[in-house]
């Protein structure tokens, strides 16, 4: 029996030479439905099971692939779609792709911060209405970012990117992070750690690179969108429930905050109720990681997740290596 590998969507180069060269690789070509997902686990068992952050991998999904399935391997950085718990104790590692994505999600921020701040979406619309009719001495009137304060709510990889950038345009950059990453060093003389609060009514933009967890869902919501400045932009290529989206709408509608760049949503690929009229939202659908050097680098660390899995070893970037004990972790490649 040869190893099997099942992706719900086909996956760019080098994913299908890396993984066809130890394994059989099959692709639905679609996103199933949860049900499906689980029917086709049963009907034709798979070893890796590569899905995207719109398939829900619970604990129903993992039973299905059971006895057989012994990796997931997610084609994103972010696993808050599988339930790593439920993974762990059946054995099943989970392994996503970390690390490549930091300068692409970086300039996502930046054009969003950049389209927000100085209107370029209310512009466009302007012209494409024909209500421009020339220059005028307050028309559109944006947030100037030198001197501006950059609040960054987590400051990680992708976080301090965006510093890196923000302060090529002159920016102040403060940061706050509940877990104290090491900052780098180019960074350290130019940035302030600060508490949540204190950042939420004193940054000119917030910016959002934290992980979906209990802790920060809905970190952003009506309280503190009341607390921020009126003339402030929020930036979030983070997840879309780290937003109460629908107390965002409001914000927007009412000023409590001048501005939004949105890349991710709470319910995505839906919008919350009048968020698209918003005129003062730049919204991007998920576009953090789509360039295509940046794709094929999440699509080899997929594949190698992958075939590290099939060849007996913890896939490189696994999330739950405790997982791999549970289970005896004989190579299932040919020769092993």
């Amino acid at each position: 029996m040869s190893a099997t590998v099942l992706c719900t969507l086909d996956l760019p180069d080098p994913f299908s030479g890396i993984v066809e060269s130890v394994a059989r690789l099959r692709s639905l070509g679609r996103l199933p439905a949860h049900d499906e997902l689980c029917d086709e686990l049963r009907r034709d068992p798979v070893d890796v099971l590569c899905p995207q952050l719109r398939d829900r991998v619970d604990a129903e999904v993992l039973d299905a692939g059971l006895p057989r399935m012994r990796c997931v391997s997610v084609y994103a950085v972010g696993y808050d779609n599988v339930d790593v718990a439920a993974a762990t104790e059946r054995g099943i590692v989970v392994g996503n792709t970390p690390g490549v994505l930091t300068d692409a999600t970086a300039d996502c921020a930046m054009a969003l911060l950049l389209a927000a701040a100085r209107r370029i979406r209310e512009g466009d619309e302007e012209l494409r209405a024909g209500r421009f009719h020339g220059w005028e001495p307050t028309y559109l009137l944006g947030l100037e970012l030198r001197d501006a304060l950059l609040g960054i709510v987590g400051f990680g990889r992708i976080g301090q990117a965006v510093a890196r950038r923000a302060l090529g345009f002159g920016m102040r950059i403060a940061y706050f992070d509940s877990t104290a990453p090491p900052v780098d060093e180019s960074l350290r003389a130019h940035v302030t750690r600060v508490g949540f609060d204190e950042l939420v009514r004193d940054a000119d933009v917030i910016s959002l690179h934290v992980p979906l967890s209990q802790d920060t869902r809905h970190l952003v919501g009506e309280a503190v969108l009341r607390r921020m400045k009126r003339t402030a932009v929020l930036v979030n290529t983070s997840r879309g429930a780290v937003v109460d989206e629908a107390a965002l709408v409001r914000a927007l509608r009412e000023g409590w905050i001048a501005a939004a760049g949105l890349d991710v949503y709470e319910r995505e690929p839906e919008l919350s109720p009048g968020l698209a009229q918003c005129s003062t939202a730049v919204l991007a659908p998920h576009l953090g990681s789509a360039t295509v050097t940046t794709r094929a680098a999440m699509a080899e660390l997929c594949a190698h997740n992958a075939v590290d899995a099939l060849s007996g070893t913890v896939p490189r970037n696994c999330v739950n290596p405790q997982a791999w004990g549970e289970r005896a972790p004989a190579s299932l490649l040919s020769g092993g």
